[in-house]
């Protein structure tokens, strides 16, 4: 579904991505780990196409992202459904109008199509009667959950989750890792993650992929990545302030 190759990227002096390779399969989930700076975000834009590289390629669903006009790059990001790293709730609207947000701008449904819709998908993510709320009255988790619900209203085959638990308490962070991997076995969407939180990574995803310095140092499942005997990946999961990995 999604294949990256060779994948470079710099903005002026600074070099981010330095030959990212990685391939993630229909259905699959992939959480990419790695600290401040690592280019894990940058690397979600590439997938989405809201960057492009300044050599290599990123293929998704087929297609590559750097040899598409805007129409057909539009239609290839429909495809994708984000959950944004603090949710990215529109302050303005009721929460409805939050998740059907996409189905306004893509579609020619009513504002009574889109509402039934977006209860269904708060449904889905354990919302009900908050149709009319405003984000200001909702918890954190609550945001997230209706982040999620507009992440999947538009049925996206791809959902990219952009640091899913920062912000959040231990129980509900939980929650949230189960509602991701709820999501993906009822939906049986591909799913990509970007995290420092480990357990969520393990929670959620089939394999994890380690991104240090602008370049897959391991990927694995996450038994795998539990009992690397790469020292930089070891201190990355295990939080140590000791080892090659320096704080900044």
């Amino acid at each position: 579904m999604i294949e990256i190759t060779d994948l470079f990227k710099s903005f002026g002096s600074l070099q981010v991505l330095r030959g990212v390779n990685l391939a993630v399969s229909k259905g699959e989930s992939v959480t990419v780990i790695g600290g401040s700076g690592s280019g894990k975000s940058v690397l979600i834009k590439h997938i989405i196409g809201l960057l492009f590289p300044d050599r290599g390629q990123v293929k998704v669903a087929g297609q590559v992202l750097n040899n598409l006009d805007a129409q057909q790059l539009n239609e290839v990001r429909k495809k994708f459904g984000m959950l944004f790293q603090m949710a990215a709730l529109f302050d303005s609207l009721p929460v409805w109008e939050n998740v059907g947000f996409g189905l306004k701008q893509h579609t020619k449904l009513s504002d009574r199509e889109i509402r039934k819709i977006a209860t269904e998908k708060l449904a889905l993510v354990g919302l009900k009667n908050v149709e009319d709320k405003m984000p200001v009255d909702l918890s954190g988790g609550m945001r997230k959950r209706v982040g999620l619900a507009r992440a999947i209203a538009m049925d996206a085959e791809i959902i990219l989750y952009d640091e899913p638990t920062t912000g959040l308490d231990p129980i509900t962070a939980d929650a949230i890792n189960d509602l991701i991997v709820d999501l993906r076995k009822k939906l049986g969407v591909t799913s990509v993650a970007i995290t420092h939180d480990m357990h969520s990574a393990y929670k959620i995803s089939d394999r994890i992929a380690m991104l240090y310095k602008g370049e897959i140092l391991e990927t694995g499942t996450p038994d795998d990545i539990k009992n690397t005997t790469n020292p930089i990946v070891k201190q990355f999961i295990t939080g140590s302030a000791v080892g090659p990995i320096t704080a900044e």
